[in-house]
């Protein structure tokens, strides 16, 4: 499952992935070199942990990071300015966009969130959720955070 997975990636991200180019030199950044960092509350509701955070260098606008959340957990409604890609690599989870109904995302889904549109994702609830979140910047920005979704819209 996690093969068929490195190599969407791989092709999603041939200029950037964990790999960051600069000049004529390729660059790896160690997993150990980089510290798993808590989802901030303003942004999340339950526990989540992201990890693996990547950015690529100018021109590349791309980013991301691979975002564990437990059972319950969500984002907060937001939107991106040149939308989003997700991978879900384990669990079950939900996304949701404005309007629309909750959808079940499985290991091996992809998740495409157009530009502009609110919405959020997360784990179910009774069972936790990783996927590999990508965006690309706009003007430096790649993420308008906004309302928490409640609990009475997350049980929908």
């Amino acid at each position: 499952m996690i093969a068929p997975l490195l190599t969407l990636l791989a092709m999603l991200l041939p200029a950037a992935s964990v790999l960051a180019q600069t000049g004529q030199e390729v660059v790896v950044q160690r997993a150990a070199s980089q510290k798993p960092s808590v989802g901030a509350a303003q942004n999340f509701t339950g526990a989540v942990r992201v990890d693996g955070r990547f950015q690529g260098s100018a021109p590349a606008r791309v980013s991301g990071g691979t975002v564990t959340f437990e059972p319950g957990a969500r984002t907060a409604w937001h939107t991106h300015p040149l939308g989003q890609t997700l991978i879900v690599t384990v669990g079950a989870g939900l996304v949701q966009h404005w309007g629309g109904a909750i959808q079940e995302i499985r290991p091996g889904d992809v998740v495409w969130i157009p530009p502009g549109v609110k919405h959020w994702h997360g784990a179910a609830p009774t069972t936790g959720m990783t996927h590999v979140a990508i965006s690309e910047a706009l003007d430096g920005k790649t993420v308008d955070w906004l309302e928490h979704v409640s609990d009475e819209q997350y049980r929908r």
